[in-house]
């Protein structure tokens, strides 16, 4: 009964097709990584207490996702069926257009624990596969989804909080130069291509016993 409850479960085994291809992506070295680079770029500070923000994009994602496989499954699917488009074309891009940046600091104005851990982040991810940047169309890709949850919609204040903190975590990408503006902007065209297959055409398609709370 538990096993017919939770079926849906198939989905998390996208993870052992993204993370081998992305950890690949992450080490292979044979390869020119194309700079990506805006002049908006030059104007943005770095700003090293926005890892807090950056940071909580993890338990974010995971709590979202989470909360949809156990109480929506029809949200559910299509959360996780915008994620794992967004995140599989990010990895076709990534792999046909190596892609990387020039933007991290060498040298910090301040040493503080924010700073000791900006850099441990720099020291534990590259600065290569960054466009579309992920945390910025996985961050949109959950908001879409509370916004079009109807059990959401009692809880006003969760989502405008869930609003705020994706807009922190998209402006950390920027200030804490591990995403150029270009792929920001990257991962909300990303969004608005991927947004009408999964939500506009199916919600005319979703049966009705699909919007039944598990």
């Amino acid at each position: 009964m538990i096993a017919m409850k939770y079926s849906h479960a198939w989905v998390f085994l996208y993870g052992f097709i993204y993370m081998p291809w992305f950890m690949y992506l992450e080490r292979r070295t044979n390869v020119r990584h194309f700079l990506i680079h805006s002049p908006i770029d030059n104007y943005i500070p770095f700003v090293e207490y926005f890892i807090v923000p950056y940071l909580l994009w993890f338990a974010f994602i995971a709590i979202t996702v989470l909360y949809f496989f156990f109480t929506d499954k029809w949200g559910f699917y299509r959360l996780t069926a915008f994620l794992i488009a967004g995140m599989t074309l990010f990895l076709i891009i990534c792999t046909v257009f190596p892609n990387g940046l020039h933007l991290r600091p060498t040298t910090f104005a301040r040493d503080n624990i924010f700073v000791d851990i900006v850099k441990y982040v720099y020291a534990t991810d590259t600065p290569t596969n960054v466009l579309p940047s992920i945390h910025v169309f996985n961050s949109i890709g959950v908001c879409i989804a509370i916004a079009h949850s109807d059990a959401l919609k009692k809880h006003r204040k969760i989502q405008y909080t869930s609003y705020v903190l994706a807009a922190l975590i998209i402006l950390s990408t920027v200030f804490l130069k591990q995403h150029s503006v270009t792929d920001v902007i990257a991962a909300f065209a990303l969004a608005c291509i991927i947004y009408p297959f999964v939500y506009a055409t199916q919600e005319r398609k979703a049966p009705k016993l699909s919007h039944q709370p598990i």
